[in-house]
């Protein structure tokens, strides 16, 4: 599924031990000790049916705005929709090129304006009922006349004249022009029984018990807590080898290395590359370093308007001046941030297509790419008015150049890019005023457009299209509250937009990737956002545990946030390594318990969970 934009999104619900210690009466210190209502809690939550299941555990503290299809934009419930619907047509594990997913073939007609798509024989959802073409149009049909299911994905379907099902296995996609896309990806096919007995679909929440067509099914979500997937036996390549995945909330990064190494967990992504480089020696754990598909950048507010032209937010008015953001550009070494902030386990990025897709990024040899220029950068705000004043920042008509940078409290890459950038837009004369603060007010903030800087990412799909769609024009919010649309950077250019709609009918790849690469160096150029790094992946696993991952792209490919379900599909136990009980980690039993003291009225202390644009797909 397509992503969206922001930064790490961190979970909530740390409860610091000692604190909870302090509280509790003196000598109920030991776990002998413990209230009966705590001990009856965590007993019961270790206790489960299916005790000769295996549970592949995933540590995350991804932010989860809803598991619906239609809505849902963060990193975290996209990729394991991923594995709960599968799409009409998938992404290739080898290489991300269109495959079969409920479509066993499709062909192209009348010059790309029809695409003709045959479903697999015996598809059925997991509830046993037939998977048919009434459910693709019913899909795409909700999202192609409902507004407010069109939010996660509706730009896919923009270019939808209709969609038939002359019979059960046919569906018949109609275009308003030619496109070079194939239309049936990206966007998770719903059942028609479910959905249509639903009074509100946008605001369903899709959480529990859900019916679905790929490899998992989502049995339930408690919100900070876990996320449990179970195996489909309906899947149409045979139900996994695993019985369920479950996904275990941390309060942070370290927490979720150190549950990895006791084994409370058998998979970590997103490490940093000191947690990496420690866990190298692990026995039992396997490291992994792959290229990944995600973009990192210094998001500008450049002037946030609604797609109707309406002012919104507080951006610094400075920075509608498209000199004074060239010159935040030509003032921040990037190179510098890759080396010291990410010890170099990256590229440089040049735009929000990353290199991982070397056909469409833009190339590091464009003309329209700036170096590190602090004297450049100095004489861009010379030219835009803004002369050096009173302790070296820069004043224009009697206001400084002051600008605010969101930066997460708890994100440690963050805090060291602050540290760089602080003094080096300070040489430049350009004041930062650093606003730490919590992932949620940063999302909240960063919708409002209430904020002059914030660090965002998106992971982008095989295809650009889906990226370049979300910096149109037509994709900007509809209320001055951020709402109503889905825009990458609040980007607007009217020939950007005359662009967009020549690479999607450009049915020569050659010829569209110029135009894409002249799109995204135009936006380079418009400077909405300072694109700083691709990072590797960097992940890891209980190696003495589970085997079979699947890499995508195969050569030097991620395991998990694949534009696929490949990742975990093929995951299977190690021979008399996993004895699964039924049980949960220690984490979640200590969840348990927290509960009952608060019931009891013990005080602890609770870090609410972040989100943010980063946590985006």
């Amino acid at each position: 599924m397509p992503n969206r934009p922001r930064t790490r999104a961190r979970r909530a619900l740390a409860v610091v031990a000692a604190a909870a210690l302090i509280a509790l009466p003196v000598g109920a210190a030991h776990a002998s000790d413990t209230a009966p209502a705590a001990r009856a809690v965590a007993a019961e939550a270790t206790s489960t049916p299916d005790a000769d299941a295996t549970t592949f555990r995933i540590a995350t503290s991804g932010f989860v705005d809803t598991f619906n299809p239609f809505v849902s934009i963060y990193l975290t419930p996209t990729n394991i929709l991923r594995y709960v619907y599968e799409y009409l047509v998938q992404n290739d594990a080898e290489d991300g090129s269109p495959t079969k997913g409920l479509a066993e073939s499709w062909e192209v007609e009348d010059g790309g304006m029809t695409w003709v798509y045959t479903l697999q024989d015996d598809l059925t959802w997991s509830d046993d009922e037939p998977i048919t073409s009434a459910d693709v149009v019913y899909t795409y049909e909700q999202m192609m006349s409902v507004p407010e299911l069109s939010v996660a994905n509706g730009n896919l379907v923009s270019n939808f004249e209709s969609v038939e099902a002359p019979d059960d296995k046919t569906v018949v996609i109609n275009l308003k022009t030619p496109q070079a896309p194939n239309p049936g990806t990206e966007v998770p096919i719903v059942p028609q029984h479910i959905w249509e007995e639903i009074d509100d679909p946008a605001t369903f929440a899709n959480d529990a018990d859900v019916v679905g067509s790929g490899p998992y099914l989502l049995d339930s979500y408690s919100a900070n807590q876990s996320i449990t997937l179970r195996a489909n036996p309906n899947f149409w390549q045979g139900a996994p080898a695993v019985d369920r995945i479950q996904y275990v909330y941390y309060t942070n990064s370290d927490a979720q290395v150190q549950a990895l190494r006791s084994g409370e967990v058998d998979f970590v992504s997103g490490l940093t590359p000191t947690q990496f480089d420690a866990l190298e020696d692990v026995e039992g754990i396997t490291t992994h370093s792959g290229v990944g598909r995600r973009y990192h950048s210094i998001s500008i507010n450049h002037g946030t308007v609604t797609r109707d032209g309406q002012a919104y937010g507080t951006g610094n008015e400075a920075l509608k001046d498209v000199n004074v953001r060239q010159a935040l550009r030509l003032g921040t070494d990037t190179e510098t941030l890759l080396e010291r902030v990410m010890e170099g386990r990256g590229e440089l990025a040049t735009s929000f297509i990353p290199s991982s897709f070397p056909k469409w990024a833009l190339p590091a040899d464009d003309d329209v790419i700036m170096s590190y220029d602090p004297e450049a950068a100095m004489a861009k705000l010379e030219e835009a008015g803004w002369t050096v004043g009173a302790g070296g920042i820069r004043e224009k008509d009697g206001t400084p150049l002051q600008l605010r940078l969101l930066v997460d409290a708890d994100d440690l890459t963050e805090q060291s890019i602050a540290e760089y950038f602080v003094p080096w837009m300070a040489e430049i004369g350009v004041g930062i005023t650093v606003e730490s603060t919590d992932g949620d007010t940063i999302s909240a903030r960063s919708v409002a457009a209430d904020y002059d800087l914030y660090f965002s990412g998106w992971s982008v799909n095989p295809d650009p299209d889906y990226q370049l769609g979300i910096n149109l024009c037509s994709t900007l919010p509809t209320g001055t509250d951020g709402s109503g649309g889905t825009s990458q950077d609040g980007y607007c250019n009217e020939e950007f937009d005359e662009l967009y709609a020549q690479q999607r009918s450009e049915l020569e790849e050659e010829k569209r990737q110029e135009i894409v690469h002249e799109m995204l160096a135009m936006n380079y150029t418009d400077t909405a956002q300072i694109a700083t790094w691709y990072a590797n992946s960097l992940e890891a696993y209980r190696s003495d545990r589970f085997s079979g991952f699947t890499l995508q792209p195969a050569e030097g490919g991620i395991i998990a946030s694949q534009a696929g379900y490949w990742g975990f599909l093929t995951v299977e136990p190690v021979e008399g390594a996993v004895s699964d009980e039924g049980g949960v980690p220690t984490g979640l039993i200590v969840t348990g318990v927290v509960v009952v003291l608060i019931v009891l009225g013990v005080l602890i202390f609770v870090l609410l969970r972040r989100r943010k644009m980063a946590d985006v797909e």
